[in-house]
């Protein structure tokens, strides 16, 4: 959803009664009764509402707080990661042979590759000099036998990729296990609407290495669930790769998604609210009759069955109406005098 604090323009560190008042100006200002030609009225008015409702609730409000506190943490370590791996990428060293990154881990860890100390090799002894043909001597022959002559300063071994480096580290540290280690899993979320779920909606993603993937969105999707796609993660030379886990978040709309209910705001006059009225609403799939009960209170609920977000079972969860309680758009003289008697105990 839209930050909350913005929708209804308050600071973070505002306190319950300045968000109540500010919902209060907000509610006013973009009733659906006050903008008849504005066809966003009613989205913003809900959006208004769904701000209040997260905002008024202290246990909501921090949850969402510490949500959106680990949400920039991690976009910020996912930043610092493609930092490190484009500057580890320019400042790669000269590339090697998987065998030469092997040996030299080897002189690190001061291990061979079965976990056993490495001992130093054998000093070649020098051998009769009439036994050791000169290097004009062996070019010579070389020439003799038709051969090319080699390229003396050429590299001994074929060039291997500095992940090779990499893989003989994590090797070395998992103890030179036979059986294939996994790479990373790649963590990300993807946003999708109520209507995106209802028509099972594949989603894309693009990830860091520049793949497309196609998550799938149907039955038993809502909001933080959570999505594994087999090895569709990070890729590593010589390590399976990891997998993609995809948490699903619902953008904010004209519902609120409470696992598989959706919740919506039902704006009611005062005096529907207490005589009771037949009315409709908007339903995920279309308009809906609704029967407020007489003297029905502001946040009171009322359930209609069956028209929620669809489980993986097959059943569909519920659409739950908050009564919202609204003043006239002008003040009511009468309605003025009834709630002063009311309060003051006056007879008229």
């Amino acid at each position: 959803m839209r930050d909350p604090y913005s929708v209804l323009g308050v600071k973070r560190s505002a306190g319950q009664d300045e968000i109540k008042a500010a919902w209060r100006s907000v509610a006013k200002a973009v009733h659906p009764d006050q903008n008849h030609d504005d066809p966003n009225a009613t989205v913003r008015f809900t959006e208004a509402g769904r701000a209040y409702d997260l905002l008024r609730d202290p246990d909501k409000r921090s949850r969402y707080d510490r949500q959106q506190r680990e949400a920039e943490l991690r976009r910020m370590e996912q930043m610092r990661r493609q930092q490190a791996e484009r500057k580890a990428q320019a400042e790669a060293p000269p590339r090697m042979a998987d065998e030469g990154a092997e040996d030299m881990i080897a002189r690190i860890f001061g291990v061979d590759s079965r976990g056993q100390p490495a001992e130093a090799k054998p000093e070649a002894r020098p051998q009769p000099q009439a036994q050791q043909p000169t290097a004009a001597t062996a070019q010579d022959a070389r020439k003799a036998a038709g051969d090319t002559p080699l390229d003396e300063t050429a590299p001994a071994r074929a060039a291997a990729p500095a992940a090779a480096i990499i893989s003989a580290i994590i090797r070395r540290i998992r103890g030179s296990r036979a059986k294939v280690e996994k790479a990373p899993d790649l963590v990300a979320d993807v946003t999708v609407t109520v209507e995106d779920i209802l028509n099972r909606v594949r989603q894309t993603l693009e990830t860091p290495d520049g793949q497309t993937l196609r998550v799938p969105i149907g039955a038993g999707s809502t909001d933080g669930q959570v999505i594994r796609l087999r090895e569709a993660g990070y890729r590593l030379e010589n390590l399976r790769r990891g997998d993609a886990i995809i948490t699903v978040r619902v953008a904010p709309g004209r519902f609120r998604v409470d696992g598989f209910d959706l919740k919506v705001d039902l704006p009611i006059t005062i005096e529907n609210a207490v005589l009771g009225c037949e009315t409709t609403i908007e339903g995920p799939l279309g308009s809906l009759p609704v029967t407020v009960p007489a003297w029905s209170g502001s946040d009171q609920k009322i359930t209609i069955a069956g028209e929620g977000l669809v489980k993986e079972n097959g059943e569909r969860g519920d659409l739950i109406a908050e009564i919202r309680l609204l003043l006239w758009e002008k003040p009511d003289a009468k309605m003025i005098d009834l709630m002063r008697s009311l309060r003051e105990g006056l007879y008229l």
